[in-house]
């Protein structure tokens, strides 16, 4: 049990820089919010349902944390900093970081309450702060949502997730071996998933301001021209 406890709160320690001990990360709100909800989900599995929603209460005062007792998550699950919630069918992978204010969402209730309507977290995946992933959707291993992105569709395996629709863009499997990415979004790489759309748009954007140009420099000969036609018009008669 304790060489559990220690590797959990290594694993955590890797993945934030911030504390200098592994004392101090037991007074993360994160970590007091799995505890609370590992009991709280043996408690929904026993059917023992008010007794589930009761520790659940409890960790959601103490934490500002809200994970519903039916959630099922997986080992090293880290939220950092708190202020997030999970949805009750949501399933949530080995490895996963998540940031503060994140959502994990439903958006179906005519599956009812036995339905999937949260989404499914793959393993090492990374949410930022203020994403909202809704819906029972799959987020696929490694995958990388960016800070308060909105993601509503399927994300495959690897992909980054940025924007409001997000949009994928996919990066080389090796980074993710490589190193850990706070908050999910990349600081050094391009997260634009179609550069060429945007230049064809620039490019667009060009030529139609070099005709409206045009069109605004003809304007006064045309307008000076209908004027002397009128002028000849009026001496005919």
């Amino acid at each position: 049990m304790i060489d559990r406890l220690f590797a959990y709160l290594d694993s955590i320690r890797a993945r934030d820089p911030a504390p200098r001990s592994r004392w101090e990360i037991l007074l993360y709100p994160g970590v007091w919010a799995l505890f609370w909800h590992r009991v709280a989900h043996w408690l929904f599995e026993a059917e023992l349902f008010f007794l589930a929603r009761l520790v659940n209460h409890t960790s959601r005062f103490l934490t500002a944390i809200d994970i519903h007792p039916g959630a099922k998550i997986g080992r090293n699950f880290f939220i950092d900093h708190g202020f997030s919630v999970i949805g009750e069918t949501a399933v949530i992978g080995d490895d996963v970081t998540i940031y503060q204010c994140v959502t994990l969402g439903g958006t179906n209730p005519t599956n009812g309450v036995g339905g999937k309507r949260h989404p499914t977290i793959g393993n090492s995946v990374i949410i930022g702060s203020g994403a909202q992933v809704i819906g029972p959707i799959t987020v696929g291993d490694r995958a990388r949502i960016g800070a308060n992105a909105v993601v509503t569709d399927e994300v495959a395996e690897g992909a980054t997730m940025v924007g409001f629709k997000a949009r994928s863009t996919l990066v080389p499997v090796e980074t993710y071996i490589r190193e850990f990415m706070p908050y999910g979004t990349p600081c050094n790489e391009p997260c634009e998933p179609d550069p060429g759309r945007i230049a064809a748009l620039e490019k667009q954007l060009t030529e139609m301001r070099t005709e409206l140009d045009s069109l605004r420099s003809a304007l006064p000969k045309a307008a000076a021209g209908a004027e002397d036609e009128s002028l000849r018009s009026g001496t005919q008669d």
